[in-house]
């Protein structure tokens, strides 16, 4: 992708940035909370395309992490009282973390489909835990009643029982994450992960402990879906099994191929998409699953580089088309760090 592609795709995203931080004065309720998800979900399929897109890993259990930071968050607060965020979000993220630290010493050490059923098997030990433990709501989940303060002393900081306070919380975590993101991937660090996608052999001759940068990844990508699950417990106020089942991994896949896997914009783009159309297909018709997938096998037969790709053509096209009249770029792929 050229230097005039790059900048559009850049301007397109910034005014991207400004609409999510005016919709909070001219949205409905409803859609306000309803972005708020689309965020939450960016966050997640970002730490799921570190891991595919980067790393060359694919899970399918992605979504232990998310969940069990939300029951972390329900049991370290009060019944009577909120707990304090500076004591609520690191445990949540240290205990996400410390989970993805003991599932990948098993996993990283397989490839291919055995990495992906070992962690489809991990999550789902975590599933079964907590649909089977009553003191813990059992498969009806449990309620957050409080969200965590934001204080200092006395004098408070945040206050997050507010709707539009806590929209751009969110909105702050998102582009926290995803700026760090891209600057890890900038890193020496992570041009590591991305030739052990490329050629985990090669890297590995090269000198590389290829298992511990295939670790550290898989326990960054596991804290972050940690963060999301701290969100979506402050959001939604309640967490369930369903959280970590394996149909709610499968759906943040199916975000970061909608979205084009190797880009971190991308998976928030398929995040939104994805919760968009849920949101409208079940408006249209109680049948909106067969929808769904109806509409998720066109993206992979006909938008094979996802949302992201088909931009990247677009911007590549409105760049210079008269020089290239017969389409010869078409579809060549740009590289995921020009964004």
């Amino acid at each position: 992708m050229n230097t005039r592609s790059s900048l559009l795709i850049r301007f397109l995203l910034i005014i991207s940035v400004l609409s999510l931080a005016v919709f909070p004065w001219v949205g409905e309720h409803f859609y306000v909370g309803l972005v708020m998800n689309m965020m939450i979900f960016g966050i997640l399929a970002m730490s799921l395309d570190l891991l595919i897109g980067y790393t060359g890993l694919v899970s399918f259990g992605h979504a232990a992490y998310y969940g069990l930071a939300g029951y972390l968050l329900a049991i370290i607060t009060p019944e009577s009282q909120a707990a304090s965020i500076w004591l609520a979000l690191p445990f949540c993220i240290l205990g996400a973390s410390l989970a993805a630290l003991v599932i990948g010493w098993f996993s990283v050490r397989t490839s291919g489909i055995y990495f992906i059923m070992i962690t489809l098997a991990f999550a789902q030990m975590l599933y079964f835990y907590f649909n089977e433990n009553a003191d813990l709501g059992g498969s009806d989940g449990i309620f957050i009643f409080y969200k965590p303060t934001v204080s200092l002393g006395s004098i408070t900081l945040l206050n997050l029982d507010n709707h539009t306070v806590l929209y751009y919380f969110i909105l702050v975590c998102m582009l926290l994450v995803y700026f760090l993101l891209r600057m890890l991937l900038a890193s020496p660090f992570g041009q590591v992960i991305q030739g052990i996608r490329a050629n985990e052999n090669r890297t590995r001759a090269l000198g590389y402990p290829t298992f511990r940068y295939k670790l550290t990844s898989f326990v960054i990508a596991g804290s972050i879906g940690g963060l999301a699950g701290f969100l979506e417990g402050l959001h939604g106020g309640i967490v369930s099994p369903g959280h970590l089942g394996w149909h709610e991994s499968g759906l943040i896949l199916m975000m970061v191929i909608l979205g084009g896997i190797g880009t971190l914009y991308g998976a928030i783009l398929g995040a939104f998409a994805m919760i968009f159309l849920q949101d409208w297909f079940q408006e249209l018709t109680e049948h909106w699953m067969l929808l769904m997938g109806v509409f998720v096998i066109a993206v992979v037969l006909f938008l094979p580089r996802g949302i992201a790709g088909l931009i990247e053509d677009l911007a590549g096209k409105f760049d210079n088309p008269a020089t290239d009249p017969e389409g010869l770029t078409e579809g060549k792929p740009g590289s995921p760090d020009d964004i």
